[in-house]
C-alpha cells in the first residue's frame, strides 16, 4: 500500500466513505442493503462507495449472509492485510508496544523492551531507530506499517504533538520528530486515553456510550468515553482526576501542590504508605528485605496482595477507600454506564474493588450509582498499546 493511503478517501463521498468505515469499526461487517439502512443511502450508492474502499484497500467480502432461499448477499469488513498499525506506551527506561492488522487483531507483542528515554530530539530520533530494528528483528516490515501510535505520560496535545512531560522545545513537537524519523504519519496520545480506547474498541466495553477508565499505575489518570466519543477537553489535557484537589494529607505531589488524589490513591501513594508502615515496625513478608536495606518495588508489594500478605492488603483497602470516594464524586457528576479499572495496582482485583464499592456505596447518591457498573480492564498490560494502534487508525483516517 502506497504512502497516499490515508489520501485515498478525500475528495467525492468522502465523508460517505469515512461513515461506512467507522460503521465497520465500530459495529463489524456489514452487507451493502444494511449499509444502505444505516446511511439512509440507496444502494447503487453505497456499491459504489463500497466498491471504491474494496479497490483501495479498506475494506474486503468477507463472507455471505445465510437466507432462506434466493442469492445469498455478500458481507463487507475491514481488510485486515491493508497494512500495519504499531502501538508504543513509551516509558523512561523501556518501551512495550503491540502490532496490529488493519482490522485491529494483535499480530506482535513485546514488553519491556531496553530502551532509554531521555528529553531531547536525538533520544527520540534513537528510539525510533531502535524501534525499527525491533521489528524487522521480529519480521515486522516498517515498510508495511501504515500509522504508528505513541503513548506518553502526563499533559499531551494529541493535536499540537507537544508533551509536556518529554518537552524538548517549543519549535519541536514530537509527533513531527517521530513521524520524521520513522517515515510514516506518528500520533502522540496520553497513556491512559489510550487505554481508555482500547478497552472501549477491543476490551470490556460492550456498547456503552459513557465509561470512564480509571488507570491506577504509579500515577493516577483517567479517560472519557461520553456519549461513544473520546474525550480531549479544550486544551486535550482532559481527565487529570490524579490532579483533583480532594486530600487534606499535606502531602506534595510531582506537580509541586498539595492535596491531590494521586497522593492518596496511587501506586507511589501504596508505597509511600507501605514504607511508612515498615518503618513504623510494621511486619509483611517484604520486611526482611527492607531490614537488610534492600529496595522494594511497587510491584513486590502488589505480588505480595496476592500472597495474601496482611500489611499489603491493609495499605490497598486504604487507597481503595479514598479512590472509592473520589470515584463515588465522578458517579454523580457523570453518571456513566461503566467505570473500568485498569494499570498495575488493577491486578490486586477484589483486594481493591472491595473498599472501592463500599466507598460508592457511602458517598455516591444511590439513584445514580445503581445504573453504574465496575469493571477491570481486559486488555491488561495491551490496554494502551492495543488502544494506541486503533487510536492511529482512525486518525489516519480521519475518523477522529
Amino acid at each position: 500500500m502506497s504512502d497516499s493511503f490515508p489520501n485515498r478517501i478525500d475528495g467525492k463521498n468522502s465523508i460517505l466513505k469515512k461513515m461506512v468505515l467507522s460503521l465497520c469499526i465500530n459495529e463489524g461487517d456489514y452487507s451493502l442493503a444494511d449499509l444502505s439502512k444505516e446511511l439512509n443511502t440507496s444502494i447503487p450508492t453505497i456499491t459504489k462507495l463500497v466498491g471504491e474502499l474494496i479497490e483501495d484497500g479498506f475494506l474486503k467480502e468477507v463472507g455471505k449472509i445465510d437466507t432462506n432461499g434466493g442469492r445469498r448477499p455478500s458481507v463487507y469488513g475491514l481488510n485486515p492485510d491493508a497494512g500495519y498499525l504499531v502501538g508504543v506506551d513509551i516509558r523512561r527506561k523501556y518501551i512495550n508496544y503491540t502490532v496490529t492488522d488493519f482490522k485491529g487483531n494483535a499480530i506482535e507483542s513485546r514488553e519491556k523492551v531496553a530502551l532509554t528515554v531521555q528529553n531531547s530530539e536525538e533520544s527520540f530520533r534513537q528510539l525510533c531507530r531502535d524501534l525499527k530494528a525491533q521489528l524487522k528483528e521480529n519480521g515486522i516490515d516498517p515498510e508495511k506499517v501504515l500509522a504508528y501510535g505513541f503513548n506518553l505520560t502526563g499533559r499531551v496535545n494529541n493535536e499540537t504533538g507537544y508533551c509536556f512531560t518529554f518537552f524538548i522545545g517549543e519549535d519541536k513537537p514530537i509527533a513531527s520528530v517521530l513521524s520524521d524519523e520513522m517515515g510514516k504519519p506518528a500520533f502522540v496520545e496520553n497513556d491512559s486515553r489510550a487505554m481508555t480506547y482500547g478497552e472501549y474498541i477491543c476490551g470490556v466495553a460492550n456498547n456503552e456510550s459513557n465509561m470512564l477508565f480509571i488507570n491506577i499505575g504509579w500515577g493516577l489518570g483517567m479517560g472519557m468515553i461520553l456519549d461513544g466519543k473520546l474525550s480531549y477537553g479544550k486544551s486535550g489535557f482532559s481527565g487529570e482526576v490524579g490532579h483533583f484537589p480532594i486530600l487534606n494529607n499535606n502531602q506534595i505531589c510531582h506537580c509541586g501542590k498539595t492535596g491531590c488524589l494521586e497522593t492518596g490513591a496511587s501506586g507511589s501513594a501504596i508505597y509511600r504508605i507501605f514504607m511508612e508502615k515498615l518503618k513504623e515496625g510494621r511486619t509483611s513478608m517484604l520486611s526482611e528485605k527492607y531490614n537488610r536495606g534492600e529496595k522494594i518495588h511497587i510491584e513486590e508489594i502488589i505480588d505480595a496482595v496476592q500472597e495474601e500478605d496482611v500489611l499489603a492488603i491493609e495499605v490497598i483497602e486504604e487507597i481503595g477507600t479514598t479512590l472509592g470516594r473520589a470515584i463515588a464524586g465522578l458517579i454523580n457528576i457523570f453518571n456513566p454506564e461503566l467505570i473500568v479499572l485498569g494499570g498495575n495496582v488493577a491486578e490486586t482485583k477484589e483486594y481493591l474493588l472491595l473498599p472501592v464499592r463500599s466507598a460508592i456505596q457511602k458517598h455516591s447518591l444511590n439513584i445514580i450509582n445503581s445504573d453504574t457498573t465496575i469493571k477491570f480492564s481486559k486488555l491488561g498490560d495491551k490496554a494502551g498499546t492495543i488502544g494506541s494502534c486503533i487510536l492511529s487508525r482512525s486518525k489516519l483516517l480521519g475518523l477522529l
